[in-house]
């Protein structure tokens, strides 16, 4: 690994370590905390603008680390970083209408595909389809960066569990470009775990600060590029037989949660917007897990999960599965944790009743 790979991922952890006290002092004199509510796990008012700090270190070693001379669109990353890093702020100061906040992740969207180009250009082979036009490009990449942004969003439910699965994430696709050889791309993986990584010191039970929105929705769409960028340049490199499974299989949790909870809520004909305690941190806190386990539990399930998938691509080779083992795999998986969760569920309300 090299020096500027490693010097992104300590300058943004120091960052992060050296802010967020302050961070801390400044929430707490002007009362900018989150305070206890039915509908969450934390009983104690906390600051909330954890997410200030991780923006702030990652633009920062990123910026310092990445080499100029390799271009990879990092203005129109910054600028979309810089959209949802206000709507973020605002939103854990004074809460905002669901559609609002919409509204501005569609457009940092726009800003990443349009003008980084970093957009999905093919279905790989899922339901026979590979390339596709131009304007079912922008309809997926769409659909996949407000998905993963509002997945990430969703999961920020118990302490450590949003940055954990950001550093899983960040890690895994990091270590990937560094193995494809893009450097600046694992640059800013890296940057972000750093940032997570001083986070998560701050953000272990008891909670002194929490990421709020704005470290969410920042981490969401760093995932999401990460993503679809490992995605799209392993269907010219072929490194990896089932790039778009592998990408799903390190987002596993946060896509797994919002798929239940969206299926869920329209099941029982409530708006998909409509905040609940059903999602699958809340099961497990409420079936007696303490936060530490229920955090332990599912990245235990998501390094699983990556590593079955990455294994069961190359058992493609043997014909056993027609070329498709990992997304086979995958879909039992998802149709195991649905089993798994919705049967935790119904034993909890059996001990209400």
């Amino acid at each position: 690994m090299t020096l500027a790979i490693l010097g992104s991922f300590f300058t943004a952890c120091f960052l992060t370590i050296l802010s967020i006290p302050t961070i801390i002092k400044i929430s707490e004199l002007k009362n900018l905390n989150d305070n206890p509510s039915p509908r969450k796990l934390h009983s104690v008012s906390t600051p909330t603008l954890g997410g200030v700090a991780i923006f702030a270190a990652f633009i920062i070693s990123s910026t310092l680390w990445l080499n100029p001379e390799t271009s990879i669109n990092l203005q129109y990353i910054i600028c979309a970083l810089i959209i949802l890093f206000f709507i973020g702020i605002k939103d854990d100061i004074y809460d905002i209408i669901h559609y609002k906040k919409f509204i501005v992740q569609a457009f940092a969207s726009f800003v990443i595909i349009h003008f980084a180009g970093i957009k999905l250009t093919s279905l790989y082979g899922l339901f026979g389809v590979y390339e596709i036009s131009t304007f079912w490009s922008y309809v997926l990449s769409f659909f996949v960066y407000t998905g993963i942004i509002n997945a990430i969003n969703l999961i920020d439910g118990i302490n450590c569990l949003a940055g954990s699965i950001g550093m899983i994430s960040s890690v895994a696709f990091g270590a990937f470009f560094y193995y494809l050889g893009l450097e600046n791309w694992s640059i800013l993986c890296f940057a972000l775990t750093g940032s997570l990584a001083g986070f998560l010191y701050f953000n272990k039970t008891p909670a002194k600060i929490f990421m709020g929105d704005t470290g969410s929705l920042i981490v969401g769409l760093m995932c999401s590029i990460f993503a679809i960028h490992f995605i799209e340049y392993n269907a010219d490199a072929v490194i990896f037989k089932s790039g778009p499974t592998i990408a799903i299989s390190i987002l596993i949790i946060p896509i797994f949660d919002t798929i239940r909870i969206i299926l869920r809520r329209l099941w029982n004909k409530k708006g998909i917007f409509q905040p609940d305690r059903n999602h699958i941190h809340h099961i497990l806190v409420d079936s007696g897990f303490s936060h530490h386990k229920s955090v332990f539990f599912l990245l235990s399930v998501n390094l699983f999960v990556i590593g079955s998938c990455y294994i069961f691509q190359d058992l493609d080779k043997y014909k056993i599965f027609a070329g498709h083992g990992a997304e086979l795999l995958l879909f039992f998986i998802f149709i195991f944790m649905f089993l798994l969760f919705n049967l935790i569920e119904r034993s909890l309300v059996k001990k209400v009743k």
